[in-house]
């Protein structure tokens, strides 16, 4: 009899030891995952910054391109001349790119999960099919 009572008890203490180390195992494992998260979050961080420092300089390579067009159409025309073709073809080129993005922001808004509520309507009805039977 006593020795069932100290089995008891020794699995008593082991199943608590093993409940406190889960309990720890579980705080040290999203310990980790925040200082991950944290690193991750950093380095995506920079990676914007540079992103945008890189947009900032390829947009004054863009005008430069742009200036070099202009100077190259004064070669043949007049400089204002030139100047003004260049800016309608940009102006028509950022208008249909704006068209074609206003039809993408239209097809998307109001932003339902189509596919899903047709299939969940599927289930459904089939549920109540089955139910019918």
């Amino acid at each position: 009899m006593e020795r069932n009572t100290q089995n008891d008890q020794q699995i008593g203490d082991l199943v608590k030891q093993l409940s406190e180390q889960t309990s720890t195992l579980v705080r040290k494992e999203l310990q980790l995952a925040q200082i991950d998260l944290k690193e991750k979050g950093k380095r995506a961080g920079i990676g914007a910054g540079l992103f945008g420092g890189a947009g900032v300089v390829m947009l004054y390579g863009v005008g430069a391109l742009v200036a070099a067009v202009i100077l190259l159409l004064a070669t043949a025309l007049a400089a204002w001349l030139s100047a003004l073709i260049v800016a309608v073809v940009l102006l028509a080129g950022g208008g249909v790119a704006a068209l074609m993005g206003k039809k993408q922001v239209e097809q998307a808004v109001p932003p339902q999960p189509e596919q899903a509520i047709q299939s969940t309507k599927r289930d459904v009805d089939h549920v109540k099919g089955k139910a019918g039977r």
